[in-house]
């Protein structure tokens, strides 16, 4: 080979070598950022906060080191996109939600058949692990004023289609969209409102249920301010909504970074009851006492 045939040959090669280097930075940047510690998240509303306090406070109890805390994320749909990009480790989700919100798969309300669809598919598409239930339900559940309850004589959502005076709905932002909400519950129960509903953050639906702006709203059954502002919940009696079981949902490569992660799932299961729930819902919402308080007292009744 010439000196000058080597010299060219020596510069293909430390082009290609650049090329690679270029390459694999560009893949490392398009890579999700990893921390170095336990990412655990919530959503947007006051149990979900409560819960991702519970699932840190154990982890960290467990030997998991500090936990990050990325609360108030906006729904089941982001927190699912930051669980799989790894910028979150975990979470807690309730099975109905991510049988047809995330899965999307059809309405089902075999409890026993929607925890193992779930667990199958988030090991298959995400290598996500489904840990065991925290012990309690937390439904959607139709709500009125306590008032109106009593004197329309309403029990049931079927009593809402006898009593046009209930006209006004307010919902949140998911439950309009997803498959196991609005539409599909109207349809179940024939029922007719006045108007498009008035679709609104979470955390401002009881209070325009209170203000009297709406006359009915889309809730959820663990809610403290359903006692405390003498709401009522009405009875599902078409048995429309699925199980919604909260379950926490964690990386399996977390798990392996972490085992103290799944330690705290172990130890939480079957932990929590809905009217504990509603406790502390009620501890954080109406009575403004601090969330990692109210989770610390609640782990030390509970021996955590």
């Amino acid at each position: 080979m010439s000196q000058s045939a080597s010299r060219c040959f020596a510069k293909l090669r430390i082009t290609r070598f650049i090329g690679v280097i270029v390459l694999l930075s560009a893949l490392t940047a398009c890579a999700p950022p990893r921390s170095s510690h336990i990412v655990i998240g919530a959503k947007d509303f006051t149990e979900q906060v409560v819960l991702g306090e519970l699932l840190a406070q154990e982890i960290e109890a467990a030997g998991g080191g500090p936990v990050e805390r990325r609360f108030w994320l906006a729904g089941s749909y982001l927190c699912q996109q930051a669980l799989v990009s790894g910028r979150i480790d975990g979470y807690v989700e309730y099975t109905g939600t991510a049988l047809t919100a995330i899965l999307k798969q059809p309405l089902d309300r075999d409890a026993a058949r929607v925890d193992a669809t779930v667990s199958r598919l988030y090991a298959q598409r995400y290598q996500v692990k489904v840990g065991p239930s925290l012990g309690f339900e937390d439904t959607f559940a139709m709500v009125v004023r306590g008032s109106d309850a009593r004197r329309l004589g309403l029990r049931t959502i079927s009593d809402v289609t006898r009593h046009p005076e209930i006209a006004r709905l307010g919902v949140g932002y998911e439950f309009a969209e997803r498959p196991d909400g609005l539409r599909g519950l109207s349809a179940a129960y024939g029922l007719h409102f006045s108007g498009d509903p008035r679709t609104m953050e979470l955390g401002l639906l009881y209070r325009s249920l209170a203000a009297k702006q709406v006359d009915i709203v889309a809730g959820n059954s663990t809610d403290g301010a359903i006692k405390a502002l003498d709401f009522v919940a009405l009875a599902d009696d078409r048995h429309y909504f699925p199980p919604y079981e909260a379950v926490p949902l964690v990386r399996e490569d977390s798990l392996q970074r972490w085992p103290q992660i799944g330690v705290a799932m172990q130890r939480l299961a079957g932990k929590v009851s809905a009217d504990e729930m509603r406790s502390m819902n009620l501890a954080v919402e109406s009575q403004h006492r601090d969330v990692g308080e109210v989770v610390r007292n609640f782990r030390a009744r509970k021996g955590l």
